[in-house]
């Protein structure tokens, strides 16, 4: 085999197709920072677990990561194509097992240190070395051999078998002056001023569940951003966050409810962007959670380690009706780990489920969990199936799909207690396995690796609940196996094959439901925005990207620098479970939905 060679020329970035119909400026053209004075204003609906790369797991957390840091390669904003992070070229040898990189002169650290190999080799090392820095996205590395710079532009990496993604290491990278000094990785907030970062924007502040404030990176190597501050700012719900963008008070929403969105539609100084979604949300069975040993923890219900009976609730679960009624038709049906937008790695089941009660009804008969004189039934261990079920209460979604699973799991002969939390005790409960049924809801990257990983034996906690970052608690053999193949299969459409097999595996033991990819549903203020980048391009979204496209290409209008606060034609008010929308002097109803946030990445 001849050794393959890549190498890019610097990425120019220009932003081509956009939400709104403006002329964008290639990155090149950047204005310098400040020249503008203008800050893009994000409202968030959601809580950060934490600004520490290694550590960080949900969206926001993660999505501020990508601002702060680079990768050592990126995914082009048009299709997701690997293009240029941090290094510009790559190789790799004839056996596939050692891929150079090279980091080329000329990009630097915010603190004007110069970004080399050296730092790579430190990030991924430290991953290799340390449990806790693995946390989040060690995956990455668990097949590293060896990593090396034998010189400050150029890093080798030693991988024991093929590993498919060498292209797709979405591991931020930090500068090893600054982490050297950082003694105990597990409890280093790395949330106060100045952090050294690579990206496009720095912290600037950071107060939880209140805001966090950037600013634009005088030192970034694509060029500056076109404005000067992005800040994100936190709403206890939706409707608020609505309001706030209604006022100008934000210039960006994202995850808006269907009647949310469709109220918008015809409002002044508001634009929509709707986009097919790379997320999913999941119903996940407890099917016994335990550490990365064997050892059993938390308290789930002993029913659903009985494969039976995840398959027969999972009859009972009317997706369809799910997707038209809670997201109103807003999403795609789901099936598999990744979504139909993933053409390549989207799955369709050989047997697919129907929802269907009789059925669901006959399978635990046959299981022998009868019904007991309350009508519930009743385990061969004497114990009832009762089942707790955690969702965020933060989040229409949850409260809404939780009394259709209700209604449906009854007829079924199984109570639902529904437990509403918010975002950081959803989180422990699910870590530490506390719990029968959890909704949760995931991002997926373009490659299926990290979401794949979720679900794998060795994403599981250890004896002190720290060190994994698993989904399901699943562990089970078989997918494993076929999880070490796609690994190290290079050949992208064979590796497909295998990676179907895996979600096939997953949907017939059903550590959980796969509810439906959401539609990207966005709104912004046009006003002061003419255009954003998408990703993918088109159809793609604003915010939450496989990138830092849609912040970074946030392209402001003349009047953008106009003193916030006063409403430009809209007004929103939420009055008796109804949005009302005020926009030209026309009342735009809908019925209202809650907030929609999510934890998880």
């Amino acid at each position: 085999m001849r050794a393959r060679r890549w190498s890019l020329a610097a990425v120019v970035g220009v932003l081509g197709a956009v939400v709104a119909p403006a002329a964008t400026t290639p990155v090149a053209a950047a204005q310098p920072v400040g020249q503008q004075g203008v800050t893009l204003r994000v409202a968030l609906t959601r809580q950060v677990d934490s600004l520490n790369p290694f550590l960080s797991i949900t969206q926001v957390g993660t999505e501020v990561g990508r601002l702060m840091y680079d990768f050592l390669t990126a995914y082009d904003p048009k299709d997701q194509r690997p293009v240029e992070g941090l290094a510009n070229g790559w190789t790799t040898s004839d056996d596939d097992l050692t891929w150079t990189f090279t980091v080329p002169e000329g990009k630097k650290w915010s603190d004007g240190e110069e970004i080399t190999a050296e730092d790579v080799a430190f990030t991924y090392n430290l991953m290799l070395t340390n449990e806790v820095a693995r946390t989040a996205n060690g995956n990455f590395v668990a097949n590293f051999e060896s990593v090396t710079a034998p010189d400050p532009r150029t890093l080798v990496v030693r991988t024991k078998t093929p590993q498919a993604t060498m292209l797709a290491l979405d591991v931020p990278i930090v500068p090893e002056h600054v982490w050297a000094g950082v003694t105990d990785v597990e409890n280093h907030a790395n949330d106060q001023a100045p952090v050294v970062g690579s990206g496009p924007f720095l912290l600037a502040e950071h107060r939880p569940n209140e805001f966090i404030k950037l600013t634009a990176n005088p030192n970034y190597w694509r060029g500056a951003p076109k404005i000067s501050e992005l800040h994100f700012v936190s709403y206890k719900n939706l409707d608020a966050a609505v309001q706030a963008l209604g006022k100008g008070e934000v210039d960006l929403i994202n995850r808006l409810g269907p009647a949310q969105y469709d109220s918008l539609r015809d409002a002044d100084d508001i634009g929509l962007n709707k986009g097919r979604g790379s997320r999913f949300n999941e119903l996940v069975f407890n099917s016994g959670a335990a550490t990365s040993t064997g050892e059993p923890i938390g308290d789930g219900h002993p029913a659903l380690q009985d494969v039976r009976v995840r398959q027969a609730l999972a009859k009972a679960v009317d997706v369809d009706t799910i997707v038209e009624r809670v997201n109103g038709g807003y999403a795609e049906p789901g099936t598999g780990l990744m979504p139909p937008s993933n053409a390549r790695f989207h799955f369709t089941p050989a047997r697919p489920r129907t929802f269907d009660l009789d059925a669901a009804n006959a399978d635990l008969d046959a299981a022998g969990y009868a019904r007991g004189a309350d009508g519930i039934r009743v385990g061969p261990d004497g114990r009832a199936l009762n089942l707790r079920l955690v969702g965020h209460a933060n989040r229409a979604y949850d409260e809404q799909a939780a009394e259709f699973l209700k209604r449906s799991f009854a007829d079924v002969g199984v109570g639902v207690d529904v437990q509403l939390v918010d975002d950081n005790q959803l989180n422990d409960t699910s870590t530490s396995g506390a719990f029968d049924l959890l909704f949760s809801s995931w991002g997926t990257n373009p490659d299926p690796d990290f979401i794949l990983s979720l679900h794998t034996c060795a994403r599981r906690p250890n004896a002190a609940g720290t060190g994994g970052t698993t989904d399901t608690f699943f562990c089970d053999e078989t997918y494993d196996r076929l999880y070490a193949q796609q690994a190290t299969e290079v050949d992208q459409d064979a590796r497909a094959e295998i990676v179907k097999e895996m979600q096939q595996r997953f949907y017939d033991q059903v550590p959980a439901v796969i509810l439906g990819y959401d539609n990207v549903l966005e709104a912004y203020r046009e006003d002061r925005f003419a255009s954003f980048q998408v990703q993918p391009d088109p159809g793609g979204s604003i915010m939450e990207q496989n990138g830092v496209w849609g912040y970074y290409g946030a392209t402001p209008t003349d009047a953008a620098t106009a003193p916030r606060g006063t409403s430009t034609g809209l007004v929103v008010a939420v009055v008796a479970g109804v949005v009302i929308v005020l926009a030209g002097g026309a009342w735009l109803i809908g019925r209202r939905r809650r907030a929609t946030a999510e934890d998880r990445e």
